[in-house]
């Protein structure tokens, strides 16, 4: 491959120095590069990084920075169906893999067609008010659902394929991938599951009751989660997370329908550590 697309990390290479050093490497190889201009956050159909300004013969996005930035750029750019890798500028990450001290190697390996090609498996969450459809999103990682506002627990009513399942008192509820149960689910007690598996996860954040664990669901399965009342029939404020990132309210009897995204991140890997190894040295270092 020779035409790719890179996007830079403004709070970790804010002079694009580093940018520049790879931009520098790959051109002097014959290759070309576009790279997209630092912007903050926007609103609208993508956040950080506009999908039509990537050129439609792009084969690669260079994404720098870390696991963050690059949930960000997938979720903004899965629908191009162009791989990503990621150039992690900080700590060892499982999708940033290539650490900027081996970066130029990495480089030669995507010029020379060195490399395999993982699909990640991502979610959509779509938020109901009755019948009304009040927002949706997608997300690589997880679709955390958590109270709002003032400090304490909800109660949660579970469905699985529109049959009710179980109902409980906790923090949160997080529906996870794969990929994101070395996240925020792993945090919150649940499975580290392989990222080549397709499957959810979901797994409540502080329940208050001594017999809730994660339960594993099928990528067939549609998972509903409804927002509950308080106490004395009160009205409750939630909000459901998609990646860390995009944040939608909600209110008692409101529900959000989980289930597999049609579209698949595509990730490149270039490293010769197996997700296994990874794992262990990522808990080595805790």
């Amino acid at each position: 491959m020779d035409r790719f697309y890179i996007i830079p990390n403004s709070a970790k290479d804010p002079s694009l120095a580093f940018s520049n050093r790879i931009i520098g490497y790959l051109e002097q190889r014959g290759a070309r590069c576009h790279v997209q201009q630092i912007t903050e956050k926007m609103e609208g159909p993508y956040h950080y990084t506009d999908p039509d300004g990537i050129p439609e013969d792009t084969q690669c996005i260079i994404v720098l920075g870390g696991d963050g930035t690059l949930l960000q750029a997938a979720r903004d750019v899965v629908h191009k169906d162009i791989p990503l890798i990621g150039i992690n500028l900080g700590t060892l990450g499982f999708l940033a893999e290539v650490d900027k001290n081996s970066i130029y190697p990495a480089l030669e390996r995507l010029l020379t067609d060195d490399y395999e090609l993982e699909e990640r498996m991502m979610l959509e969450g779509r938020i109901y008010r009755g019948e009304e459809l009040i927002g949706k999103d997608i997300a690589l990682n997880d679709i955390v659902i958590g109270r709002e506002g003032h400090l304490r627990v909800i109660r949660f009513k579970n469905y699985v394929n529109d049959a009710y399942m179980n109902s409980y008192n906790a923090d949160g509820i997080i529906i996870s991938t794969p990929t994101g149960s070395t996240g925020y689910s792993l945090s919150a007690g649940g499975p580290v599951v392989s990222p080549s598996a397709s499957m959810m996860i979901m797994t409540p954040i502080a329940p208050h009751t001594m017999n809730t664990r994660s339960i594993i669901l099928s990528e067939e399965e549609e998972v509903t989660v409804e927002i509950g009342e308080g106490r004395h029939n009160t009205i409750e404020n939630a909000v459901a997370s998609f990646d860390g990132d995009t944040q939608i309210s909600m209110v008692t009897g409101d529900r959000i329908v989980i289930r597999k995204a049609t579209a698949r991140t595509k990730i490149l890997k270039l490293n010769h550590l197996s997700f296994v190894e990874v794992l262990r040295q990522k808990m080595s270092n805790s």
